[in-house]
């Protein structure tokens, strides 16, 4: 995948011991093929555009997928049941940059809402509900991560996908993506692996 042209050393600050942060992204489409992004109000990603979802609710044993169908209820205002939610990724991103000098590892679940759904509410306590056809997210405010490997990987992974035909579905990909690098010339430095694929 990305191979960085110089040897790169650590981020700073250490990060060993640091949990994981567990949450489930949300993708879902309207009969026009349009995805809803949420333009955030909130840290992380405050001001950029990226799916809807949260973390886990860990004290309750909740699952990724009842993550993700309690995440759209709450924030698209629709049920979608669980034998429409496809686990399309598996998302891992070490050291990740949550604003305000805070940093975190973060393991994600990317769940493709199979089909498609109308949703009327635009605005939620995180930011603005907004559609965008699919040709327009390269040129929307994103984390640099989602930009340059998360939605390319979506793209490549649905390519197969028909949403009309019975027992269609996207494919799947666990990425792992490390943000703790700086090259020498001390700009950040993202590395990623592709560790699994099925298209």
């Amino acid at each position: 995948m990305a191979t960085p042209p110089a040897p790169l050393v650590p981020l700073g600050p250490d990060l060993l011991g640091t949990p994981y942060k567990l949450a489930c992204l949300c993708d879902l489409r309207d009969r026009d093929g349009r995805i809803l992004l949420l333009r955030r109000n909130k840290e992380p990603n405050k001001g950029l555009c990226s799916p809807i979802g949260g973390k886990l609710d860990m004290h309750t044993g909740e699952s990724p997928a009842q993550c993700a169908q309690r995440e759209i209820e709450e924030e698209a205002g629709i049920h979608v049941p669980i034998d429409l939610l496809h686990l399309g990724g598996l998302i891992s991103e070490k050291s990740f940059d949550n604003g305000g000098g805070s940093r975190s590892h973060w393991l994600m679940f990317y769940y493709r809402v199979l089909g498609t759904v109308e949703v009327t509410r635009t605005q939620i306590r995180e930011g603005t509900l907004e559609w965008f056809h699919p040709e327009q997210i390269e040129g929307l405010p994103l984390p640099e991560t989602d930009r340059r490997i998360i939605w390319p990987m979506i793209r490549r992974h649905e390519e197969t996908y028909e949403p009309g035909r019975s027992g269609s579905r996207p494919g799947f990909f666990a990425l792992h993506i490390d943000c703790s690098k700086v090259a020498p010339d001390g700009k950040p430095e993202i590395v990623w692996t592709v560790e699994q694929e099925e298209r």
